[in-house]
């Protein structure tokens, strides 16, 4: 399934890598135009340190049909994303999706330790980094999309707010800013309901991003082998099944069905009847709850 995004001029806020990438280079074989940000770029490198540039992902945003352009933006900083938007509304005169994933914590998370033993800190900038620059983003951003009906916000986060209610993500404040981006995309949705333009929160599964696919030294060609690190690897997905479930979203004229509602990539995938890269229906929520929870043997068999 291709979605039909053409003439759509979309923001990935944070599309360097992983899911933004995903979603970016999705949205393109869409036909829309992508305004790719981040803050490493093929000449500066941020404090996260990899290797994958903005200017990348918009070349792959290019290659799969669309348009991809390359903004280095610091998200933490208004004035840029004010920037950014300016320019947005000069070249495109509209904004019809944004996603907000900007993130970037990963680093910053010590598993396992309670508030009083975590790097203060690391937390505080843990909270900046996946809260307020998604408030910053989306009150620049959000004053554009709504000057036309019909807009899309995807707030992106892990774990559904179903999963994250009775689920304590091993860190108070990776917990916080997973569970807070569900309930901010439900209170947009209050805000943008009168603008007829619809918000979601929405959560890959277990996602092989660049960086998983490095902890676990494998490629997405042999990646099954990461199974021998850790059996329950063998419920992941790619970063393409999120942009495919965004797509789909953003190509539905029906979309405002789910406004305010925390979705997953399989929710959507089963319903849009869109699959990964290989051809299967990765369900990894239901996995987690019922095969690697329970401490049965990891096997994907009926969960994809």
């Amino acid at each position: 399934m291709t979605a039909d995004l053409k003439g759509k001029v979309a923001l990935v806020a944070g599309g360097t890598r992983g899911a933004g990438r995903g979603i970016a280079v999705e949205l393109g074989a869409g036909g829309a135009t992508v305004y790719v940000t981040g803050r490493t770029t093929r000449t500066q490198q941020s404090e996260y340190g990899r290797p994958e540039t903005i200017e990348e992902t918009a070349e792959l945003v290019t290659a799969a049909g669309g348009r991809g352009i390359a903004v280095k933006v610091d998200h933490l900083v208004p004035e840029e994303v004010a920037a950014l938007v300016a320019r947005i509304r000069a070249e495109e005169g509209k904004l019809d999706i944004l996603v907000n994933d900007i993130w970037g914590g990963e680093h910053l998370t010590e598993w396992n330790k309670p508030v009083w033993e975590h790097s203060l800190d690391k937390g505080l900038r843990m909270l900046r980094l996946a809260i307020d620059t998604h408030f910053i983003t989306a009150h620049y951003a959000l004053a554009l999309m709504i000057e036309q009906p019909g807009g899309l916000l995807v707030e992106m986060t892990d774990g559904t707010a179903d999963y994250n209610a009775t689920h304590y993500r091993l860190c108070p404040y990776y917990d916080l800013v997973k569970t807070g981006t569900n309930r901010m995309a439900w209170a947009h949705a209050k805000d943008l309901a009168v603008h007829s333009a619809t918000a979601v929160s929405l959560s890959p599964g277990w996602m092989r991003s660049e960086m998983m696919l490095e902890i676990f030294g494998v490629t997405e060609e042999n990646w099954r082998d990461g199974a021998k690190v850790e059996p329950h690897f063998v419920i992941s997905e790619t970063p393409r099944f999120t942009g495919r479930a965004v797509a789909a979203l953003a190509a539905d004229p029906d979309r405002n069905r789910w406004t305010g509602q925390s979705l997953s990539s399989f929710q959507l995938a089963d319903v849009y009847g869109f699959n990964d890269l290989d051809g299967t229906r990765p369900d990894c929520w239901r996995y987690l709850a019922e095969v690697q929870e329970t401490g049965k043997p990891a096997d994907d068999t009926g969960y994809r």
